[in-house]
């Protein structure tokens, strides 16, 4: 039986299984407190059950153990209407022990900094806060999956080996293939271009890799982009609409799921508008001079103090934690972004900065197979390179667009984590692959 249906057998005789979160020895009475999947109950081992008492005495925090036991209201002076099982306690019968544990590195309730937190990950994730953190994540995929399927979308697999950068870059992960070179996927870019001929709308949930030697709080080497891709759209605020409707979706979501567990870590959940507020790059910059005093107005991009002034902007001007920014250069946008006709020079593409930090770029995509070609040669690309690819385009292909969400960066921003790290479950960077590489 879950922890969590204990309430309703009151009275009854019970088998539960999990884990010990925390022993308390008051001479005969040993009292320790049990968690599974779905919650945490308090255990009493009394010495008329001598040999539930004896194992009750030899447990620490985490031995694994199945209790049989009666599920009693708990004394009026020990009840704790805080927790959820604060009014009922298991009386144990029988107390079996599944699995031992080696003493603990460090007290559960230890306050570690984020390196000792990483090194025991097997340990630290077992936490309350961490258990909170990634349901919180779990919970973003569900509704990015469900709200995508509503609409018509196919989730599809990206494979993670290529043969080129999604973007032509340099910044790739290279692997030996069968003596040829191959690289760790930067992207799902190309591939869920040539299932929009296939499907129309297509997503994908998956890890991307990038070769980049930094060492800050916001990047990672290996991270799990969201992505969609639909075809038949107007132009870039389609694909605009429909991110926006997404994050309605999720903060719905997350607010009938998840509200112990951002009132656990002091969070909250936003409110999406109905339609977040837009701006062009070049507006933005200059709201950047005339609030904040810098002149970045020559800029071909903005850098993270941009980004969070402008979000203290959206949210001051508009009420808003959201806020995109469209029309970057073209020249800083990858070769398959269309540019805008009506704007030349200019990008049908945009990002979303939410509580300071972008966390999603997009774009309307070239699907003119000879413009994709000359935005290639533009770019120093050799087609030839890229002609798996094209045939898509040879082939004919609807206008289309869509997006690149980072999960953990958005995680973490929901969350109000310092680090992105916090908010990656095995996170791997420029000193760490599971452990830091100089140990």
């Amino acid at each position: 039986m879950l922890i969590n249906e204990l309430k309703n057998h009151i009275g009854k005789e019970v088998t539960i299984a999990g884990w010990v979160n925390v022993r308390r020895d008051h001479g005969k009475l040993i009292f320790f407190d049990l968690r599974d999947r779905s919650g945490t109950v308090q255990v009493v081992a009394l010495p008329n059950h001598a040999e539930a008492h004896n194992v009750a005495v030899e447990s620490r925090a985490e031995w694994v153990l199945e209790v049989k036991g009666i599920v009693n209201s708990r004394p009026e002076k020990m009840v704790n209407k805080d927790e959820v099982n604060g009014t009922i306690e298991l009386e144990a019968l029988e107390v079996r022990v599944c699995a031992a544990a080696k003493e603990l590195p460090f007290e559960q309730s230890a306050e570690l900094n984020l390196d000792t937190y990483l090194d025991y990950l097997p340990l630290t994730l077992r936490t309350p806060r961490s258990r909170a953190i990634f349901k919180v994540q779990a919970t973003i995929i569900t509704a990015f999956r469900e709200f995508l399927m509503r609409h018509g979308f196919t989730e599809f697999q990206s494979p993670k080996l290529i043969g080129e950068d999604a973007e032509g870059g340099a910044n790739t992960f290279n692997v030996e293939y069968f003596g040829t070179t191959a690289h760790l996927g930067t992207s799902p870019q190309l591939y869920k271009q040539v299932m929009v001929g296939v499907f129309e709308r297509v997503f994908s949930t998956g890890n991307v890799y990038r070769a980049e030697k930094h060492s800050t709080s916001r990047h990672l080497n290996e991270y799990t982009s969201l992505d969609f891709e639909m075809g038949f759209i107007t132009d870039h605020t389609d694909v605009m609409n429909m991110e926006n409707g997404f994050l309605q979706c999720m903060a719905k979501r997350l607010r009938e799921t998840c509200a112990a567990e951002f009132s656990l870590l002091a969070s909250e959940i936003p409110v999406v508008p109905e339609k977040i507020p837009t701006l062009k790059l070049r507006e933005a910059q200059k709201i950047i001079k005339a609030e904040y005093g810098v002149d970045c107005t020559e800029e071909p991009d903005l850098e993270p103090q941009h980004e969070r002034w402008l979000c203290e902007y959206a949210a001051k001007k508009f009420d808003s934690d959201f806020i995109f920014i469209t029309h970057y250069p073209l020249a800083k946008r990858p070769f398959y972004t269309m540019e805008d006709d009506a704007d030349p020079g200019y990008a049908k593409g945009f990002d979303l900065l939410f509580r300071g930090v972008e966390i999603t770029t997009g774009a309307q995509r070239i699907h003119d197979y000879d413009t994709l070609v000359a935005a290639l040669e533009r770019k120093g690309l050799d087609p030839q390179k890229f002609s798996f690819y094209l045939q898509a385009f040879k082939y004919g292909m609807p206008p289309h667009g869509g997006i690149g969400l980072g999960l953990e960066r958005l995680t973490a921003k929901l969350l109000g984590l310092e680090n992105v790290k916090e908010a990656t479950l095995f996170p791997r960077d420029l000193n760490r692959i599971d452990i830091l590489l100089s140990k």
